[in-house]
Order: structure tokens, then C-alpha cells, then sequence
């Protein structure tokens, strides 16, 4: 939920005509990684867990992508994108175990 909160800080101050292209983009692949975890979490078995979780992942992903386009685009600096980067990377080390715990239940 914070990196959510960090992606729609960050993609606050992209121009007005991204509003409906990356900064959309960006905002609905963050908020689409906490939802997938918690609508998995509300399903009936740990296979429809597993699979909202590599929503979750791909979603990441995505978001991994955009955030380079974003500092191709120079919408961000260096500084910016290493941090987002990073705590995108923290986020799918601890998805990644997560679902190799739960594997491991099967």
C-alpha cells in the first residue's frame, strides 16, 4: 500500500496530456498489485490464492516497466527511479516467497 501511495506522489507532477496515458497507466498497475493480493486472499482455495498473486506479480511487472519509460521520458530523475526500482524489486522478493511458502503447503 505504500509503494501505491509513492507511485501516485511521483506521478503527480507528470504533464497535464500523460493524465489519461502514463500516469493513468502507472497508477491503475501499482493499485492493481495490493487488490489482486487481498481479492485472492478472499477466494476459497490456495490455487485461486496462487493465482491472484501472480496477477499481483505481473502487474509488477508492468509497473517495473512503466516506471523506466517514465525516466526515459525524464517525468523522473535517477534518484526517483532508483528508489521506485528498488522497492518494486523488495515487493516482488517478498511476493515471490510468499508464494513459495504457500506452494510448499500444497
Amino acid at each position: 500500500m505504500d509503494f501505491v501511495t509513492e507511485i501516485y506522489k511521483e506521478t503527480k507532477p507528470f504533464p497535464e496530456d500523460e493524465k489519461f496515458g502514463l500516469t493513468s497507466q502507472m497508477r491503475r498497475s501499482a493499485v492493481s498489485i495490493p487488490s489482486n493480493i487481498s481479492e485472492g486472499y478472499g477466494r476459497n482455495g490456495l490455487n485461486d490464492y496462487l493465482r491472484f498473486l501472480n496477477i499481483a506479480i505481473s502487474s509488477l511487472f508492468e509497473l517495473q516497466t512503466q516506471i523506466e519509460i517514465a525516466l526515459n521520458l525524464k517525468y523522473i530523475d535517477k534518484s526517483k527511479f532508483d528508489n521506485l526500482f528498488e522497492l518494486s524489486r523488495e515487493i516482488k522478493r517478498m511476493l515471490s516467497s510468499f508464494i513459495r511458502s504457500l506452494k510448499s503447503k500444497k
